[in-house]
């Protein structure tokens, strides 16, 4: 009877913006999630999901699984030399330690940047091919909003990508990546990779048009002709990397040129989608009176409105003012609003106690485009220690948190950084969100499938500034190819793509 196969698997992510005047240390991957060996809840994590796959499957497969860490970051700014360091060494070394080894199963964000690495999972996955050999399989999951590099596929056998923004699929990317490893293992299948650059950065949306059917497309074509796993990365524009952008990667059964042929042919579709995949952006004041006119005339289910740049998840500090002084001005009442991010006011709630009103300064501490701090008189309505609320079967912490009334409305301050991907940000915090009118929160497309279960309408309110939202303007200087929209035609004068393959 053959031994099980041994399997490691690991898991550190976090996504960098390299343009936010936050910086990322290990505190901050310690306030948002830290599992140690063999320390990782059964519900799954947004980059940690092939744990609970890989155990659930460990049966099934006859595996013998090795855990190594689990940790994540809230996005944020550039991760310090010293952190970063001390994670990729930590993980080699469980590698190391895990040795021999048949498979390694990584759950990696793919868009972190440390000050003295500009592709951090890149050196992580040659890091573990030089450990375990040639012939081990090496099996990576990504965020769609990440780069992909040539170190990277040289040196991992699968490939595997959310397809979804909302990521609903973080689970089911996992999934597909634990069984296509194992059939590498057993030889049923020989997986070779094929990536197209489409050579473009830009917002995509799958709850939306034309993002929708494509990615119903991509699923479709899984599973025929030899096509085992079709992924699209939308890429990450607050990052200023050399491999920046979107591409199409084909996973297919020893058939490189059909990979190829497939990867382009999707490639240039998505590349057609260009300037048209954003939801409408209104300024605060017009997202506000449209809000005000549907509210009035609706069923009584809540306005939601996105304030799409000041999100948490896309590694800005979460702390604008600046739609919140404009709901002010405007005397909106019936109202709630998640969440600021500021530790201090939040401290200073606690220390008074619920029922408290105070003079509070809250907000608009971290840069300039993030608004003046609001100075008012406030409320504490509500003090919740180590709050959380929930991402699909995830729990996401918010830390210590408080709920405040100011002018009339609803406010969320909160100590560990995070967009709002749940009504149960509110309902936890003792607001209830079917009772509002409007909704405001932090998020730029995380919140909609929840929401959309629960608001008569969703808007998107854009407030430039907090993120670096315009690639054709933002001072990129480790980013050389030519990508849209910083050139009209980047394929223009294209004599044929590099292809990416694996080993």
């Amino acid at each position: 009877m053959a031994a099980p196969k041994r399997v490691f698997v690991g898991s550190l992510a976090t996504e960098t913006n390299t343009f936010s005047p936050l910086r990322t240390d290990l505190q901050d991957f310690k306030d948002s999630f830290y599992a140690p060996p063999g320390a990782h809840p059964p519900t799954p994590t947004l980059c940690s999901a092939v744990f609970p796959v890989a155990r659930e499957r460990a049966r099934q497969y006859d595996w013998q699984v090795i855990e190594g860490t689990a940790t994540w970051a809230e996005p944020g700014g550039i991760v310090n030399g010293r952190t970063w360091e001390f994670l990729r060494d930590q993980m080699l070394e469980e590698v190391r330690a895990a040795m021999p080894l048949d498979i390694v199963l990584l759950g990696l964000h793919g868009a972190m940047v440390a000050e003295n690495c500009l592709d951090c999972e890149g050196e992580i996955i040659e890091g573990v091919r030089r450990i375990v050999g040639p012939n081990a399989i090496v099996g990576v999951t990504f965020d769609p909003h990440s780069h992909l590099s040539a170190k990277r596929t040289d040196n991992a056998d699968i490939v595997v990508v959310f397809k979804e923004f909302p990521h609903t699929d973080f689970v089911i990317a996992a999934e597909s990546l634990v069984d296509l490893a194992h059939r590498a293992s057993t030889g049923e299948i020989r997986p070779r990779i094929s990536v197209f650059d489409c050579r473009m950065i830009e917002v995509l949306p799958t709850s939306r048009q034309p993002m929708r059917g494509f990615v119903d497309r991509m699923k479709a074509l899984e599973g025929h002709d030899g096509i085992l796993s079709v992924s699209a990365i939308h890429g990450f524009m607050a990052a200023d990397v050399p491999d920046l952008g979107s591409r199409i990667v084909v996973v297919s059964d020893d058939d490189a040129p059909a990979g190829d042929r497939l990867a382009e042919r999707l490639g240039m579709e998505l590349y057609s989608f260009r300037g048209r995949t954003r939801p409408e952006f209104l300024t605060p004041a017009e997202a506000l009176d449209t809000a005000a006119a549907l509210a009035a005339n609706g069923g009584g289910a809540p306005v939601v409105i996105a304030d799409v740049w000041d999100n948490p998840g896309g590694g800005v500090p979460g702390d604008s003012t600046i739609v919140l002084r404009e709901m002010i001005a405007r005397g909106v009442s019936d109202a709630a609003l998640a969440s600021i991010w500021d530790p201090i006011a939040v401290r200073t709630c606690i220390s008074a106690g619920e029922d408290a009103h105070l003079p509070l300064r809250f907000g608009g501490k971290m840069s300039a485009a993030a608004g003046e701090p609001i100075d008012a008189q406030v409320h504490v309505e509500k003090v919740m220690r180590d709050a959380v609320q929930s991402f699909g079967t995830s729990v996401v912490p918010l830390g210590d948190s408080v709920t405040i009334r100011v002018a009339g409305i609803a406010v969320v301050l909160n100590t560990v950084r995070s967009q709002i991907f749940s009504p149960d940000a509110f309902s936890n915090m003792g607001i209830d969100p079917l009772s509002k009118k409007i909704l405001v929160v932090k998020s730029t497309n995380h919140f909609h499938d929840a929401f959309s279960r629960i608001a008569s309408d969703i808007l998107y309110a854009a407030v430039d500034g907090p993120y670096p939202s315009d690639p054709a303007k933002n001072e990129y200087r480790n980013l050389t190819r030519a990508i849209w929209p910083r050139v009209e035609d980047p394929h223009a004068n294209d004599t044929g793509q590099e292809r990416l393959h694996a080993r």
